[in-house]
């Protein structure tokens, strides 16, 4: 049986193009009072393939011929937040807040600024 890589590959993506959507997962955008929710998704995919052949008829090895191969792939889709819309307004919302460990690496950005700014409000203080 011969495996057509670029068929399956283009069925894969057929499927996650019509089933990976926001609707699908979550749901289609919403009303709720005056403000309009739209689902936001994070989606991912893998895919791999190897393939091989050999011939047998060397010293101390086995004769014939063999092919082989094999594919493999993933996707993951998660919720992560709604956008938000009253009036002019856009907001993001997110489904998870961060903790933790992960909350504090989020904050070194602003720390690292804020130290500069110190710095340079430290370095000119001293002119």
């Amino acid at each position: 049986m011969a495996f057509n890589l670029e068929a399956t590959v283009k069925e894969l993506t057929d499927f996650f193009k019509s089933e990976a959507k926001t609707e699908t997962v979550v749901g289609a955008s919403f009303q709720l009072g005056q403000f309009t929710c739209v689902p936001v998704i994070k989606f991912g995919m893998g895919l791999g393939y190897g393939a091989g052949e050999g011939k047998g008829g060397q010293p101390n090895k086995a004769s014939g011929e063999g092919i082989g191969g094999g594919a493999g792939g993933g996707m993951g889709v998660e919720p992560i937040g709604f956008l938000v819309t009253h009036n002019e307004e856009i907001s993001f919302i997110p489904t998870r807040t961060s903790k933790g460990l992960s909350a504090a690496f989020e904050k070194v950005p602003d720390l690292i600024e804020k130290m500069m700014d110190r710095k340079k409000e430290k370095a000119e203080a001293s002119l």
